[in-house]
């Protein structure tokens, strides 16, 4: 797995084209926001190694990429939110947060409490709602993962749940175009995007 990538098929070329204005002279790439300093103009981020299927996103190429954001601020989306909630496998269990102090990733075991699918973002149960919600009576985490649609509720150790709350949040996915990796020419923040509409 390369850290670059050209504009990659004929859908993403296009939003590529559309939303970064994409030429031949640079390249394209994109992942999980889990570390963003504003201040310093610094995005922090994993490669997605199964970008080809966008509904089921794969967080897992290290090293994480550190890309400072577009000199030109008419170049940038909107300000990505961080989050080190990078999968969550209800049926292993298992989730999979991005660990700062080792820069690698941290596999976490939980106690499955509460799972419910077809959950879009305009649902009463998640419109509105800042992620992750954190029961500290309860000693319950629920996120929502709007690619799967799926609101999950669980529940892990205590040493565990102490954990910040960015480790059960799930960073925006920000795309960038460069010409040298460490810096943005062009960067949009997918997640905030509605991609039909960025270049009206």
């Amino acid at each position: 797995m390369t850290t670059a990538r050209t504009c990659w098929g004929v859908a993403a070329a296009v939003a590529c084209a559309v939303a970064l204005g994409c030429g031949g002279s640079g390249s394209v790439n994109q992942g999980q926001v889990v570390e963003f300093d504003g201040a310093k103009g610094l995005v922090v981020l994993i490669q997605d190694s199964n970008y080809l299927d966008r509904a089921n996103p794969k967080f897992d190429v290290l090293p994480a990429l550190r890309v400072q954001v577009p000199v030109d601020k008419r170049e940038m989306g909107p300000a990505p939110e961080a989050g080190k909630l990078l999968a969550l496998d209800c049926e292993k269990k298992q989730l999979v947060v991005f660990d700062a102090a080792s820069q690698g990733f941290r596999t976490i075991d939980f106690t499955l409490v509460a799972r419910q699918d077809n959950v879009y973002g305009d649902d009463v149960r998640v419109a509105g709602v800042r992620f992750p919600v954190v029961d500290p009576d309860k000693r319950t985490i629920t996120v929502f993962r709007s690619k799967q649609r799926r609101l999950v509720t669980f529940s892990v150790p205590d040493e565990i749940f102490a954990l910040p709350a960015d480790s059960w949040r799930t960073g925006d996915e920000v795309r960038y175009y460069y010409k040298d990796p460490g810096q943005a020419l062009r960067m949009m923040n997918i997640t905030k995007t509605d991609i039909h509409k960025a270049g009206k």
